[in-house]
């Protein structure tokens, strides 16, 4: 999954994407890297950002989703957490919503998933961007993530979302700090084992990896983030959400034919 950031504020590029032609060339060469989907985010959702009104977020995403319309072979999904936006959204041509809060932030998302017949991709996190860290506190952290997880999945359901169209995102880097996200990746499988839905894992250029790959800033971080690729595909995910999609193709494909001959 390529991430495509219709953002002036993205923690991991160096410009802004705000030029909707800008935005749309960068998804084409995404798919001609060997993407299997694009993911269309106009609200950057890094610890510490700040909300972007629902009518902000569809005069940056709108162009771009029609712009593509007709043009991308490949799914578009939509990174967003409203529910007037994922309509708006999936009414241009996107076919996914993402919701990085996993129906906590507007439950009514799920209806609009379920009455457009729209996949949806449920990710774990606690509490807002600005105080999700406060909420980084954990007993049993991955048992406490499926529980969470499965209380999303049961949210979405109990709208009219079929559970063959829910997929499921630990939330690395989301109320986890950096020992938690490292401590995700090393336990999928516990995960995988008290959900039977696909996971899409994202770790890329994300700073729980900042210590070990010497401070590098976010753009930098391609090599850590091969590493945390590699070690997801291993671990049986099934989507991983990229930023640099050329690079990330080669390091997929060789960790599944690793995980093939296992």
């Amino acid at each position: 999954m390529g991430i495509l950031n219709v953002t002036p504020d993205s923690f991991a590029e160096t410009s802004s994407r705000l030029d909707p032609a800008v935005v749309i060339d960068a998804a084409l060469r995404m798919e001609a890297d060997g993407a299997d989907l694009i993911d269309v985010g106009g609200e950057s959702t890094r610890p510490g950002s700040e909300p972007v009104s629902a009518h902000d977020e569809l005069a940056r995403i709108l162009p771009v989703l029609r712009g593509l319309a007709g043009r991308l072979r490949i799914p578009v999904s939509v990174d967003t957490y409203k529910a007037d936006v994922a309509r708006a959204a999936l009414d241009a041509g996107a076919a996914i919503v993402n919701d990085i809060s996993g129906l906590r932030y507007e439950a009514s998302l799920a209806g609009v998933a379920s009455d457009l017949g729209a996949a949806l991709i449920l990710t774990h996190t606690r509490g807002r961007s600005n105080k999700m860290y406060t909420e980084a506190v954990y007993d049993d952290m991955m048992g406490e993530i499926g529980a969470e997880l499965r209380a999303s999945i049961a949210k979405a359901t109990a709208a009219g979302v079929p559970l063959e169209r829910i997929i499921v995102d630990p939330g690395i880097g989301f109320a986890k700090r950096p020992a938690h996200s490292y401590g995700v990746l090393a336990r999928l499988p516990a995960l995988a084992s008290v959900i039977d839905r696909p996971l899409l894992v994202g770790p890329s250029r994300k700073s729980f990896m900042r210590d070990a790959v010497g401070g590098r800033p976010p753009a930098e971080r391609d090599w850590g983030t091969a590493a945390a690729v590699t070690a997801a595909v291993l671990a049986g995910a099934h989507i991983i959400r990229v930023h640099a999609v050329a690079e990330m193709v080669q390091v997929v494909r060789v960790a599944e034919e690793i995980r093939r001959h296992a």
